[in-house]
């Protein structure tokens, strides 16, 4: 600090004095500071900033404002002297940023001999509150005077430092250099009720939470307590381990190393949402006399939840957990510690079967509805009380209940509460895909127990004596739900530059190579393995990407094939052999390659959210943790370039005089010589009906689909076995595969099957294969078929198109983009033919 105050050095200003005598500015001035290390470019010169990497070297390269990032070589030539007094624009998060000057510095009040004693007594009353609340706000002499903009969007920032680590820690840091300083909080410092009390009158405020779920409810009561009308919503981002409140918000499950400017472009951009919260009222069991109850607490650790209530197993191990970290929590410092507990106590409680007796000992009652019978029935040992789909670290507990008519599909603001039953074995088959005993879905919860047992709040444990609970509707919170980004770093924002197909490098990077050069783009960029080459369209998001770099890493284990849609650059050189070359692990992860500074890593749980012209134009680079150093060394000479392209909308393939060529060539989807397909005319659509008995292939064909076998799919299909061949329920493959969820013999079926297959209806309910996958959610399915030229205004038997199964279903995104689509489709399929 000495050596600041000599160069005469100030901070940025992050408020104004509140003294009468200074004018107010409403705008900033750029806070220039000098730095011996800078990225980008210079902004009058667009040139690259020379680093001296020596630690002794004192020599400035770059003059750059800490408001709105803006950089200038240290000449003349680039940093002008009007720059220094020009107002700053405060940068790309102007919109986010409370600027200084809302921000007034109270004067402290000084005592006037001169007041008469008259005054004194009037004002006697006001000044003793005066002080109280001086007292109450000791060390936060400020006031806010903002000034109202439709186009604001202020953001409070609270980070819990203890949560994910060293994470919340650096995350604070990072923070405090894009915005004001005087907008983040540290938890641990403080609660957020002064900054809440301090912002309460700002317009369109927003808030973001950098810790756990607990840390959200925490932030959640405050607001409860505060009234704020109305009230700000919330955004996320998840430090905590199981993060399953942020998972549902498409946050994701935890934060690796997204560039801070993201996050904040993502909470500005954010959709904003409901969130149902339930009270839970706690009384003596009124059927027990006094001297029946048992031990145990009184009350619940919380009066309110937003994820999940339970009681039974899951609370149990919870339970000691917290007991034994409460008792040496010297032993509980790693997450990885923790969790090896957990899994620790889980199995000890399995063997003890502590909760096999749950079933015995509570009654509940769903709106008006007993499902104790039920309940001891099925003798469940542990009984969740759902908010949200996600439960234990990302699991769905409810399961997807379109094979279950007498449920809807679960939400998070429809007011109800889903209640399910678990077993031991359901609850291990969770970790795995399965789900529990779906029993209601109601607005009111009568909770009777008659023993102490075990119950968690949102992760907070207690053992709770017998009692009488009450679970009804609280109220409804503001969250912000992480949206898609049409607009890009790489397209300089212009989302009318989005190109219709890409032609893309897909380059692979091991972690130590990552870990240590990951601040050096260009040596990590020379350091990666090119892999193969994606054409794939404009729009394409990440997850739909990762299916053709799968695809792409199967052709290069069977490059030899001639079924495949594999392409060679230079026809005329023999391909070497690659069968050295290693597998792609299944934790490999897309990395950013968009940000100034490095590489970030894309948390796989988000990737539905990002397009892939946000991390690339040009080339992907792609994080495999397992791949073996020794592999490396790049492309063998003479080696031709792999490509796999994306199906478009209208293409050669879905022409009928193509299409046929292309499979008398192959082999392939050949109809079998046992059958006559009969053209039959149906709602101005083709509908092919068989005519003969099954034969075994075309069974064995069928049990392919609905097992998921591709291997056996694909052995059928080259012994004849028929691809128009209908299902139990009057569907065809096409209809099974999509409805299962089965993407590659989905794209097996598109590539080699006929075309009529896409837009053929079930004699059921006329569904297509677009409706089956949009029921389901089944994202990249939908895309598949949308892509292979699908029509999205064909209706089902109940009028309804693909868009709305998809938002029946509870899929406000997959409904989102099938309607954006449908809106570019402007040739129906039925005149797809011509207008090929």
């Amino acid at each position: 600090m000495e050596q600041l105050e000599k160069i005469n050095f100030r901070c940025k200003p992050t408020f104004r004095e509140g003294s009468s005598r200074s004018p107010r500015e409403n705008f900033v001035r750029h806070h220039w500071v000098h730095r011996r290390r800078q990225e980008g470019k210079c902004k009058q010169c667009g040139k690259g900033f020379q680093q001296k990497f020596s630690f002794h070297s004192k020599e400035i390269v770059a003059i750059s404002c800490s408001w709105c990032k803006l950089a200038f070589h240290n000449k003349v030539t680039c940093f002008m002297l009007h720059h220094i007094e020009e107002p700053c624009s405060l940068g790309a998060h102007a919109a986010v940023i409370v600027p200084p000057t809302w921000i007034i510095k109270v004067k402290k009040p000084q005592n006037s001999l001169k007041t008469s004693t008259r005054r004194k007594k009037r004002t006697s009353f006001k000044r003793k509150a005066s002080k109280r609340g001086n007292d109450d706000n000791k060390g936060r002499p400020f006031v806010i005077k903002p000034i109202s903009s439709p186009l604001m969007k202020p953001l409070l920032v609270f980070v819990n430092p203890k949560s994910g680590g060293n994470q919340g820690t650096k995350v604070l840091q990072m923070f405090m250099w894009y915005l004001n300083p005087r907008q983040v909080f540290d938890l641990s410092q403080e609660g957020p009720k002064d900054a809440l009390e301090l912002y309460r009158k700002v317009p369109n405020l927003r808030i973001l939470a950098c810790g756990g779920d607990g840390t959200v409810g925490w932030i959640l009561s405050i607001l409860d307590e505060l009234q704020l009308t109305p009230q700000p919503p919330v955004a996320v981002l998840p430090l905590g381990t199981g993060n399953d409140l942020a998972r549902t918000l498409n946050w994701g499950g935890g934060y690796t190393d997204e560039p801070v400017s993201k996050i904040l472009c993502h909470v500005e951009d954010g959709t904003i949402v409901q969130l149902d919260r339930w009270n839970l009222q706690v009384e003596r069991n009124p059927d027990l006399p006094q001297d029946e109850l048992e031990d145990g607490s009184r009350k619940l650790p919380l009066n309110v939840f937003n994820n999940y209530f339970s009681l039974g197993f899951d609370a149990h191990v919870t339970l000691e957990f917290h007991e034994s970290r409460e008792a040496n929590p010297e032993k509980f410092n790693s997450r990885f510690r923790n969790k090896m507990f957990y899994a620790g106590a889980a199995f000890s409680d399995f063997l003890q079967r502590s909760s096999r007796d749950l079933s015995k000992h509570v009654k509940v009652v769903c709106d008006g509805t007993d499902l104790t019978p039920k309940i001891q029935e099925l003798k469940f040992q542990c009984i969740v009380f759902l908010n949200i789909p996600r439960y234990c670290a990302g699991t769905m507990p409810w399961g997807n209940p379109g094979d279950h008519r007498d449920f809807e599909p679960q939400r998070h603001d429809d007011g109800y509460i889903e209640v399910i039953g678990f077993t031991m074995a359901s609850l291990a088959a969770l970790q795995v895909g399965g789900h529990g005993e779906r029993l209601h879905q109601c607005r009111e919860v009568t909770l009777l127990t008659y023993k102490s047992i075990p119950m968690q709040v949102d992760g907070e444990p207690c053992r709770l004596a017998p009692s009488l609970i009450r679970i009804s509707l609280r109220n409804q919170a503001n969250m912000v739900q992480k949206s898609k980004r049409r607009t890009s770093m790489p397209l300089l924002n212009d989302p009318h530059s989005i190109p219709e197909r890409l032609r893309i490098r897909v380059n692979r990077i091991n972690l130590q190579e990552y870990e240590g050069l990951h601040y050096d783009k260009e040596k990590l960029r020379e350091a990666s393995i090119p892999l193969g080459i994606i054409v794939v369209r404009g729009d394409c998001d990440l997850e739909t990407c990762r299916m053709y770099i799968d695809r792409l890493q199967e052709d290069l284990q069977s490059a030899t094939s001639t079924t495949q849609r594999v392409h060679y650059q230079d026809q005329e050189s023999s391909f070497p052999r690659v069968l050295s070359v290693q597998r792609l692990s299944p934790r490999w992860c897309f990395l950013d390659a968009t940000s100034a500074d490095r590489f970030y890593r894309i948390d796989r749980s988000q990737e539905h959210l990002h397009f892939v012209t946000e991390i690339s134009q040009d080339e992907i680079f792609i994080l495999d943790p397992e791949l073996v150093m020794s592999q490396q060394g790049g492309t063998p000479p003479g080696m031709p370039d792999l490509v796999v392209e994306q199906a478009s909308g209208i293409s050669d393939r879905w022409n009928p005089t193509v299409r046929k060529r292309m499979l008398s060539d192959s082999g392939l989807g050949k109809i079998s010589p046992h059958y006559e397909v009969a053209d039959k005319q149906k709602d101005a659509s083709q509908t092919y009906m068989l005519q003969s008995p099954v034969s075994s292939e075309d069974q064995a064909l069928l049990q392919a689909v609905i097992a998921g076998d591709l291997l056996k799919f694909i052995e059928c299909c080259k012994k004849g076995a028929n691809l128009l061949i209908q299902g139990p329920d009057h569907g065809s493959l096409l209809h099974h595969a999509a409805k299962s969820g089965h993407g590659e013999i989905v794209k097996y079926i598109l590539e080699h099957g006929p075309s009529e297959l896409l837009d053929m209806t079930d004699s059921e309910t006329g569904e297509t294969a677009l409706h089956k996958a949009a029921c389901q959610r089944h994202r990249a399915i939908c895309q598949l078929l949308v892509d292979a030229g699908a029509s999205l205004r064909k209706t089902d038997s109940k009028g309804k198109t693909p868009r709305d199964r998809a938002q029946q279903a509870g899929d406000p995104d997959l409904a989102s983009y099938l309607e954006t689509r449908q809106n570019y489709q402007m040739v129906p399929h039925e005149d797809l033919e011509t207008a090929v």
